[in-house]
């Protein structure tokens, strides 16, 4: 075992400790191992190096699942090696087999802080003060330190967004890089951008719900009034709406009330009591 700070072997002893309160304070990445593994022996190196390459920004603690067969029974183990990375407290993400190292960054970029990240939260904060010139300026020199950080995208298409320029917000989301097709904020984003374009040239709430009380069947009136609530911050009444929706009108705008449905569950924590109930309420729907 190298003689690191960045680095340890760990048991069913210290795995509380090293491990999960260790993620409390950075990210720790766990090697399930054993010495008969031959892609075992081919990852090890490479997680070491790049555990004394980032200084600490993240922990690699090792686990030889022939001596610690409870903790590789506890944690689902069935394939080696299997590398899980844990942040507060959990395991958060993980992969399988010994990845060529350009991956295993990648895998890392997702989960460890960089120094051009603290540059992007200050951008963002800037943008929530109203201050996207400063915003820009952060980006761009988040962009020159760190070209490989993925982020500074994410954070360039939120300043089109909030500088107003929703059609070239739209046009970069078109351009997302595969790595980030899942990302949860732009994910979010695209779905306001959406329900923004929605009531661009719509009427007013309530003269919508004037309609509504007329025409219930209005699915335009039904799905732009959904929209006005969504960016006002009423989300139930929204997904109440996009649900009625759904029932009467699937076809709507190439099944909009559904999309509209997963796009207010991007926006809202995904553990949530409300995107539980109304997730499950969309699914009985559908199915």
């Amino acid at each position: 075992m190298t003689d690191s700070a960045h680095i340890a072997a760990v048991t069913a002893a210290d795995f509380e400790r090293i491990v999960i309160q260790g993620s409390f304070e950075r990210p720790v990445l766990v090697d399930f191992w054993a010495d008969w593994c031959a892609p075992c022996r081919q990852l090890m190196p490479i997680l070491s190096r790049l555990a004394e390459e980032f200084k600490g920004q993240f922990f690699l603690a090792k686990v030889d699942t022939e001596a610690e067969q409870a903790l590789a029974a506890q944690f689902g183990i069935r394939s080696l090696p299997t590398v899980q990375l844990f942040k507060n407290g959990q395991a958060v993400d993980q992969f399988m087999g010994a990845l060529p190292e350009g991956q295993i960054r990648e895998f890392l970029s997702r989960h460890v802080s960089r120094a051009s990240d603290q540059l992007l939260d200050q951008a963002r904060q800037a943008m929530a003060e109203g201050d996207p010139a400063g915003a820009k300026s952060m980006i761009e020199r988040a962009e020159r330190d760190d070209p490989d950080n993925n982020r500074v995208f994410v954070a360039q298409v939120q300043l089109k967004a909030i500088e107003g320029d929703a059609e070239g917000a739209l046009e970069m989301l078109e351009r997302t890089p595969l790595n980030l097709a899942n990302d949860p904020e732009l994910a979010a984003l695209r779905g306001r951008l959406a329900f923004s374009a929605a009531v661009a040239d719509a009427p007013p709430a309530e003269a919508l719900k004037a309609t509504l009380e007329a025409n219930p069947g209005d699915s335009e009136a039904r799905y732009q009034l959904a929209a006005h609530q969504v960016l006002a911050g009423n989300n139930e009444a929204a997904l109440e709406h996009l649900l009625t929706l759904l029932k009467r009108d699937r076809q709507y705008g190439d099944d909009a009330a559904r999309k509209g449905m997963v796009a207010i569950f991007d926006l809202l924590d995904s553990s949530s009591e409300l995107v539980s109930r109304y997730r499950a309420k969309m699914l009985s729907s559908l199915y």
